[in-house]
């Protein structure tokens, strides 16, 4: 009752070599992307001018964010870790190509168990008798990459003294995935501390310097695994939060980074020109960034938005509803899309969602291993996500990479949710 197994597939899944390759080429592209944005007061201002009307979350951490700006940034170092989301749509002509789902600027989790997954899978195919095939998985260590950024955002603090903190939830049921990051920060004997935000509104405070000290140690980076709904906040987790932002602390991520993973501001950068004004003078990045794209729409008040919602309204199953929300099971389908659709079509409500092209990805049989349920072959789908990591002192770039990957999988009849939302099981991408 304490404790079970992470859910995952009894076998590897296939995944096109030349797609998978495709998303780790595009990462530090996205990486600059990402760090760009967050750097560009006016251009997260406009985007997000019609949501924060109707979207209470999403105004309340923009609030922060121009305060933390008014009074001047405190914080020098910053440190991105991201993971960018895709599923292999099956187009018209059933040529599988690599679509963006979503990238996640907030406590993407997953880097420590993915990078026990492929050992699994391997023994796992020994045992049928393939070691030829265990011997071609491809070895992955996300946990390790996050800690190497995060090391480096710590050494660039410039304290020996001064600790990493893990800010989690009150109940952490992703405990295991944490404790690979964290052992492998220990094992550069970096002391590491986990907090809540209780924790920091009791115990937390900024010296004159702004540096941050939790319960008399100053920390040096404050790695968010909560924060990113609103369910993680009440009054008082609201004041931690600004009282963390307003600090030296290097913040994984700051408050303009998480503002940058926002569903509109992805909507946004489908629009003609925008990647071009975000990244000027790098062509090829933008041609890579663009070709992963899905078709995106905004839900924004005037005839565009009129015209989409009524397509939408006509014809469902072409199309995502999704609203301004991390952690998976938030985005609508079919008949509810449908529903909720006609309910909002008329206020401005409509604005705090975006509409996405619905993938079609080209399902397999697998089985998916969880805690208490039958055991069956399902048909089944899978999403590729890549992790990013990237340090920027002042101006200049320090480190940019892509760090690893994690495949998830679900059934076909789920059409949301990720594994914490215990939907989606591990996987392994066998590379074809």
């Amino acid at each position: 009752q304490v404790v079970n197994y992470a859910p995952f597939t009894l076998l590897p899944s296939a995944v096109p070599s030349a797609l998978f390759e495709q998303a780790y080429a595009v990462q530090q592209d996205f990486n600059l992307l990402v760090d760009a944005i967050s750097q560009n007061k006016e251009f997260l201002e406009h985007t997000l001018a019609s949501t924060i009307k109707v979207d209470d979350f999403t105004a309340r951490l923009f609030r922060i964010h121009m305060q933390v700006l008014e009074e001047g940034l405190a914080q020098s170092v910053f440190l991105g870790i991201n993971r960018s989301d895709y599923m292999f749509d099956c187009g018209v002509d059933g040529t599988p190509a690599l679509k963006q789902i979503e990238i996640n600027t907030i406590a993407a989790s997953f880097g420590g168990l993915t990078s026990r997954t492929a050992a699994v899978h391997g023994q796992v195919l020994k045992v049928l008798g393939k070691s030829e095939e265990a011997s071609r998985l491809l070895p992955n260590n996300p946990s390790k990459g996050l800690a190497l950024g995060i090391a480096k955002a710590w050494e660039l603090y410039g304290s020996q003294s001064a600790v990493v903190m893990f800010l989690v939830e009150e109940v952490q049921r992703n405990i295991f995935d944490q404790r690979c990051v964290e052992n492998e920060l220990w094992n550069r004997n970096i002391r590491v501390i986990r907090k809540r935000f209780r924790d920091v509104f009791e115990k937390g405070s900024l010296d004159d310097a702004k540096r941050l000290y939790v319960d008399g140690q100053e920390v040096a980076v404050v790695y968010y695994r909560e924060g990113y709904v609103p369910k993680n906040y009440d009054q008082q987790n609201w004041e931690a939060r600004l009282l963390l932002e307003r600090s030296r602390a290097v913040k994984c991520p700051d408050i303009a980074t998480q503002l940058a993973g926002t569903k509109k501001v992805q909507q946004e950068l489908s629009r003609p020109g925008t990647l071009e004004r975000l990244l000027p003078g790098r062509t090829e990045a933008v041609a890579r960034i663009r070709a992963t794209f899905a078709g995106l729409y905004s839900l924004d008040m005037g005839e565009e938005g009129d015209k989409i919602a009524a397509t939408a309204i006509a014809d469902p199953d072409r199309f995502v509803l999704k609203p301004q929300r991390e952690g998976g099971g938030n985005n609508l389908y079919g008949e509810e899309l449908r529903e909720v659709l006609e309910k909002i079509r008329d206020s401005p409500e409509r604005t705090s969602y975006i509409l996405m092209d619905k993938i079609k990805p080209q399902p397999a049989m697998n089985y998916l291993l969880r805690a208490h349920s039958p055991l069956q072959v399902s048909e089944c789908i899978s999403e590729l996500g890549i992790f990013g990591v990237y340090v920027r002192q002042g101006k200049e770039m320090v480190m940019n990479k892509a760090a690893g990957h994690l495949l998830r999988t679900k059934a076909i009849e789920h059409a949301d949710g990720g594994v914490a939302a215990g939907v989606a099981v591990l996987d392994t991408p066998y590379l074809v």
